[in-house]
């Protein structure tokens, strides 16, 4: 190698590792496992990860039973026992993060993840992580894991 390319090579070694490195950094996933174990309220579950902007500050929808649902923002690459999050689901009585639907509320507290996988596997993998939340199938590779504390 020439002696005066030697510098830029060296240069654009040392930037591609950089960026490579921020990259990963960015593209790190944010894993809700922990936090579906169904030991915690609404509450204790949705407002961090409004605090983290991992997820829209307002519901993108809200059912007649008061579930909120939230959508990920753009860049959270949420994750949920290794499956991707379509959405994270609450409710909370009395808690103003939450509005209140056209029905009966489903519980004085409920959250979850709504992720992008079987519902047999999305079971295998929370049942072996300890968690004894619900599984429910929402449609076809679309799946709800949902804590509910009444």
């Amino acid at each position: 190698m020439k002696p005066h390319i030697k510098p830029l090579y060296r240069a654009v070694r040392i930037g591609l590792t950089v960026l490579i490195a921020a990259t990963s950094v960015h593209a790190s996933a944010y894993a809700l496992d922990s936090l579906l174990d169904c030991k915690a309220d609404a509450h204790a579950f949705i407002a961090p990860l409004q605090q983290d902007h991992v997820i829209e500050a307002t519901p993108m929808r809200v059912e007649a039973n008061s579930i909120n649902a939230f959508k990920p923002t753009r860049d959270s690459h949420l994750t949920a026992f290794d499956f991707g999050v379509f959405a994270v689901v609450g409710f909370q009585k009395d808690d103003a993060i939450f509005k209140t639907g056209t029905g009966a509320p489903i519980a004085e507290s409920a959250y979850g993840a709504v992720v992008i996988g079987g519902e047999e596997s999305v079971r295998q993998k929370v049942r072996a992580a300890g968690s004894d939340a619900i599984i429910h199938h929402v449609a076809p590779f679309i799946t709800a894991i949902f804590c509910n504390r009444d």
